[in-house]
């Protein structure tokens, strides 16, 4: 459904811009909920805050998680956007530290001790540029 709704996206900017464009999209997907919140993640955020997306697997035992930042590029209206995918693993914890960036507050990337994603994203993020690149 990420693919979806960034295709969907970069469409439509294509459109209303009326020429090229790169979109992006950042989304939060817990394992044990098959990827939800995914891209719904600012809704979920918005109505149950840190503590609720927290609790919300408090009835399971696995709180692996990924973020995931998809590039969406479009050479303009009538053609189909490329999309670019980058996933950090990691898992969800109790929030702490400052919140930078919605949910960075919760997610804690694999090998770290810390929530940092700020410093993650940009890293993946630069990953999926860097892919964009190869491709044009």
């Amino acid at each position: 459904e990420t693919r979806e709704i960034a295709m969907q996206k970069c469409k439509i900017a294509a459109e209303t811009l009326n020429g090229p464009c790169i979109t992006e999209d950042t989304s939060l997907c817990f394992n044990a909920m098959n990827g939800l919140p995914g891209p719904y993640i600012k809704w979920f955020l918005k109505s149950l805050g840190h503590d609720g997306l927290n609790k919300m697997l408090a009835g399971f035992n696995d709180t692996s998680a990924y973020a995931l930042c998809t590039f969406g590029y479009c050479e303009g209206p009538g053609h189909e956007p490329i999309i670019f995918e980058g996933k950090t693993p990691g898992k969800i914890v109790p929030s702490r530290g400052p919140t930078n960036f919605g949910w960075d507050s919760i997610f804690q990337p694999d090998g770290y001790e810390q929530t940092q994603l700020c410093g993650i994203r940009r890293w993946y993020q630069k990953q999926n540029l860097t892919s964009f690149k190869s491709f044009g």
